[in-house]
């Protein structure tokens, strides 16, 4: 129905966003990573509509999967009870049903239907007919799902006997989607897991029924072509299709970052829009032939859309970028954060997001995983990891595991956000005979790891009313940089009015284009990786600046040549920024 959707956000903050958006055919995505959140949100749910609910304990069998199973069925049943409600009400009554068509985009053939309808008086046949019509292209928006392919942890029962391949954290969330009642697709994030690729066979729910139609749909969210084209044709060998490739920016979004080696959104997605059609039939090709393997029906011809996220700020830019890369849609997810209709953001959190800097928005070490993590200065969980450090002692309890991956100490894996690995690993340090100026910035990186399994679900147990005694109760929250223009707080329908033009939040603000924001980054993140290079680099680190330095100056060449023919502010700053990185290597590398 939309031409947007709403990303994961964080763990809490999208956790029950469909029950919030998709009665008006906003589609969004919600995190199923933690189980005891979701198996909290499930019973607050149940209470707030009045339903039965029966625990699912974490110790009984395969409750990880169940848990998710049961809150997706949850999600679905209230989502579609309040879009059967909303769909019955009068039309130009100011009820939701005309909520519903104002939100969608002028352009829309559901909006301009419903717009034509005015013109019927109210009592001649046509007008039944005509909203019959209407109510029956009517969609709610789908409960999609994300999965990040690296937390896919090894779990043990009490006799410390491994549970199987089928209950890593990973393959059980999957498991829990899949069993589920939805129509709908899980987004598959953050790298190939082969284990987790294979699992999907395993259900009826990925291959099509005797219409050719997938109930549940693989979408990839990948950082640049190539890790799309090898990930689809992993899967297009198991007779598993991809629906949709879900382009990221890999520095100018929220969450974990994956930077590129310097590749571009905007080449990128030039990429895409080149080969789109050739990879497609590629696919299509080894889907087939696997389909045939398994003695199944083949044919069928599957869409496969592609859509972009990060950073995107005005309606300008989202018409760009789908006219000019054939983008079925785009995602918006960081300003949803300031929407409350939308998301879960504790007050206090909400007005530190309204009254943020540039600084304030910061790419950071801080996830256990290792992983770039774009995070937020002023956040109740930072000032209280530096209160930690402080009264010497650093780390959090540990208390869901969700994240340990370290072995360094023990021979059960540790978070390195965890008080116990931080202790150890500050100890190892001190014991060795590093010069103190090493030591201490050695301690810091230590020490800047956060707790995020009870960050970033303290801000949805805040606002719901659900937090425990004793709880810690610090927010963190992963907003991307592009939220420093948006610095009020807003109704859902400000919010998708400025996406589609109807209004503009960001007039008068300063703002550079959505490229040029992303180039910014990659050339900060270029300054440091440089600034890490120690004396006597080798080789191979420094072939690598080479490679991401020449790919940047490709990519800005590539909007040099797409600026061209528009009188635009950007092609200065592209310029500007050509010259800063062109000097880099020269000045601290040497050519």
């Amino acid at each position: 129905m939309h031409q947007f959707h709403i990303p994961v956000l964080g763990l809490g903050f999208s956790i029950d966003t469909p029950l919030k958006v998709g009665r008006y055919g906003i589609s969004s995505v919600v995190s199923v990573v933690d189980d005891e959140l979701i198996e909290r949100m499930r019973k607050h749910h149940c209470r707030q509509s009045q339903l039965p609910f029966e625990p699912i304990h974490k110790n009984a069998p395969d409750s990880r999967a169940r848990r998710i199973t049961a809150y997706l069925n949850l999600l679905k049943y209230l989502v579609d009870e309040q879009f059967d409600e909303l769909r019955a009400q009068q039309f130009y009554a100011d009820t939701d049903l005309d909520r519903y068509f104002n939100l969608l985009p002028d352009d829309s053939q559901l909006k301009q239907g419903y717009d034509l309808l005015r013109e019927f008086p109210v009592n001649v046949p046509q007008r039944a007919i005509f909203e019959a019509i209407l109510r029956g292209m009517m969609r709610p928006g789908a409960i999609d799902v994300n999965i990040m392919a690296k937390i896919d942890k090894m779990n043990f029962d009490a006799k410390g006997h491994y549970t199987g391949d089928a209950n890593t954290d990973a393959l059980a969330a999957l498991r829990g989607f899949a069993e589920s009642n939805l129509s709908s697709s899980v987004i598959l994030s953050a790298g190939l897991n082969q284990r987790l690729y294979g699992y999907l066979e395993s259900f009826e729910d990925f291959y099509p029924d005797e219409n050719g139609v997938l109930k549940k749909k693989i979408i990839l969210k990948v950082s640049d072509f190539r890790s799309a084209q090898v990930q689809a044709k992993l899967l297009a060998k198991k007779g598993l299709w991809v629906s949709e490739f879900r382009i990221e920016s890999g520095l100018n979004c929220g969450g974990h970052a994956f930077a590129t080696d310097g590749l571009l959104l905007g080449p990128i997605l030039e990429e895409f829009k080149q080969k789109r059609d050739l990879l497609q039939a590629e696919l299509f090709n080894l889907y087939q032939d696997a389909l045939i393997a398994k003695n199944r029906l083949t044919n069928i011809i599957l869409d496969q859309r592609i859509s972009a996220q990060g950073g995107i700020g005005t309606a300008a830019e989202q018409q760009f970028l789908r006219s000019h890369y054939r983008l079925d849609a785009t995602g918006w997810g960081s300003p949803f954060l300031l929407v409350p209709e939308a998301t879960n953001v504790d007050d206090e959190t909400l007005q530190r997001l309204t009254n943020a800097t540039h600084d304030d928005f910061y790419v950071s070490n801080a996830s256990p995983l290792g992983v770039l993590f774009n995070n937020f200065r002023n956040s109740t969980a930072e000032q209280q990891r530096l209160a930690r450090i402080a009264a010497d002692r650093p780390g959090s309890p540990c208390t869901k595991r969700l994240l340990v991956s370290n072995t360094e100490f023990t021979s059960a894996p540790l978070c390195t956000a965890s008080r116990q690995y931080q202790a150890l690993k500050i100890w190892q340090l001190k014991a060795s005979d590093l010069p103190d100026d090493e030591l201490q910035k050695q301690i810091e990186a230590v020490t800047e790891k956060l707790c995020l399994c009870e960050g970033l679900c303290a801000s949805a147990y805040i606002k719901n009313d659900m937090l425990k005694a004793r709880e810690n109760k610090a927010v963190a929250i992963c907003p991307g940089p592009n939220l420093v223009y948006f610095s009020k707080v807003y109704s859902l329908d400000e919010m998708v009015g400025h996406i589609y033009g109807k209004t503009d939040l960001l007039q008068g603000i300063e703002r550079s284009h959505v490229f040029v924001n992303e180039l910014k980054l990659y050339a900060d993140y270029l300054k440091k990786l440089i600034g890490n290079l120690v004396t006597n680099a080798g080789d191979k680190q420094l072939k690598y600046i080479q490679k991401f330095k020449a790919q940047m100056l490709d990519g800005i060449g590539y909007y040099q040549r797409l600026f061209a023919d528009v009188a635009d502010a950007a092609l200065a700053e592209i310029e500007n920024l050509r010259k800063e990185i062109a000097g880099f290597e020269t000045m601290q590398l040497g050519d």
